[in-house]
């Protein structure tokens, strides 16, 4: 953004934000090294066995590993952290609850370290956890044995040392050990390069744990991923742009982590990839459509979706919606009404390319509160590019010659917008 912006207004925004950064500690970064596995375990199978006064879950797997598991409220889970894992669980696996798990959920949250979320049917703490060695013809096996409690023990054991930021789980440590360090999963700073390119960043949503919405076999974070990798192979084929990926396998990234890597690489712009559903009771809808960000929701469905994505982190196990803002509200204030009608313009071009392709929805142009668009000196975007609850719609989605022609689409409208901004911010001869 700095080879667009105007000099004096953001060497200030910069000043004040490095300071913000300094005061708050997320400029520093803690180097860590990966944890060393030879061969990912793995999972084969996963249970549920008991009633509303106690619940057990096991999974099979094919050596023993290390894990931890804490309890959270606001929605009330149990997450089980553990070393990357190969899960090879029979579809549909989790879906179905029983006793004081309603549903679980599984995927890996960052390179080396995967997790599994259990969403409670009611209050329930942590009554045994351990990693069972193979014996007998059985395969090593986690076991995690939850107990029903009233809200005011469950509340006691959620404790400030429970959550996984503080790198401890005080209420449920898992007997085979400590957790596997993780490295970092954002950048604090802009790496130092050379490459004076615009940076095109393209967010895949969901991932890992986070499956986002679902038909049949086909699971929203792995359609968006295949078409992100799409767009970011055609716009490398020209050389205009430096593309950097939120995601490029199947890992969940945090809201917040997926804006900060936007404003650490000084992105010139920022598109979100996503693809929607509707419940059968609501009807049908289809095609794509463009959203900007807005503190007002253009409409009930715009304000739905919002919410719904907005709760990924809780989806994922750990929900960040209430971490202090890293950088000054009045200069941030000036920065968000420039980036918002850049957003704006780039949407219009956006539209004007995809309908040429693709289905667009009757209303293709919205806006609502999404967090992941929120960063305030980036112009950015979140494109749902279809229904996967709509036929037709997903037939596209798993189409890859539509994602090639609806890449291509994309990638004209990102060349207007980036031409139009350089031209305008080219020194006067």
């Amino acid at each position: 953004m700095a080879s667009y912006a105007k000099p004096r207004f953001w060497a200030g925004l910069a000043i004040v934000c490095a300071a913000a950064l300094a005061c708050s500690g997320l400029g520093r970064a803690e180097e860590q090294a990966p944890a060393v596995i030879g061969s990912f375990p793995v999972a084969s199978a996963a249970r549920l066995a008991g009633d509303t006064q106690l619940t057990r879950f096991v999974l099979d797997l094919d050596k023993p590993i290390q894990f931890r598991a804490f309890a959270l409220p606001d929605p009330d889970r149990v997450v089980i952290d553990i070393p990357e894992v190969n899960f090879r669980l029979p579809t549909g696996t989790g879906a179905n609850g029983r006793g004081l798990i309603k549903a679980f959920r599984y995927g890996l949250v960052m390179p080396g370290a995967s997790r599994i979320v259990m969403d409670l049917a009611g209050p329930a703490r942590i009554a045994n956890s351990s990693m069972l060695q193979g014996a007998n013809g059985q395969p090593p096996r986690l076991v995690l044995e939850l107990e029903q409690v009233d809200r005011a023990t469950f509340m006691q054991a959620v404790s400030p040392d429970a959550h996984p930021e503080n790198h401890q789980a005080a209420n449920a440590v898992a007997d085979a050990g400590p957790t596997v360090a993780v490295p970092e999963t954002v950048p604090a700073t802009k790496p130092a390069t050379s490459d004076s390119r615009p940076v095109v960043v393209i967010d895949p949503g969901h991932g890992g744990v986070d499956n986002g919405t679902q038909s049949g076999d086909e699971a929203e974070k792995s359609l968006v991923l295949a078409f992100a990798l799409t767009l970011r192979n055609r716009l490398e084929q020209d050389g205009k742009y430096r593309v950097v990926m939120t995601r490029a396998d199947d890992t969940f990234i945090p809201l917040n982590d997926r804006v900060k890597i936007a404003r650490s690489q000084s992105a010139a712009l920022f598109v979100s990839i996503h693809a929607d559903a509707l419940p059968k009771h609501e009807g049908d809808a289809q095609g794509a459509t463009i959203y900007t960000v807005s503190d007002k929701a253009t409409d009930a469905e715009a304000a739905q979706l919002a919410e719904t994505e907005n709760r990924a982190d809780a989806i994922g196990g750990v929900d960040l919606s209430d971490e202090p803002t890293d950088v000054a509200d009045i200069l941030i204030d000036l920065a968000q009404r420039e980036t918002r009608t850049f957003s704006n313009r780039f949407a219009r071009l956006l539209m004007n390319e995809m309908k040429t392709v693709t289905r667009m929805h009757k209303h293709p142009l919205k806006s609502a509160g999404f967090r992941v668009l929120k960063a305030p000196d980036v112009p950015s975007v979140l494109v749902e590019l279809g229904y996967v609850s709509n036929k037709g719609d997903l037939a596209h989605l798993v189409s890859e010659s539509w994602r090639e022609r609806t890449a291509a689409a994309m990638a004209e409208a990102i060349d207007a917008f980036l031409a139009k901004r350089e031209a305008n911010a080219a020194p006067a001869d």
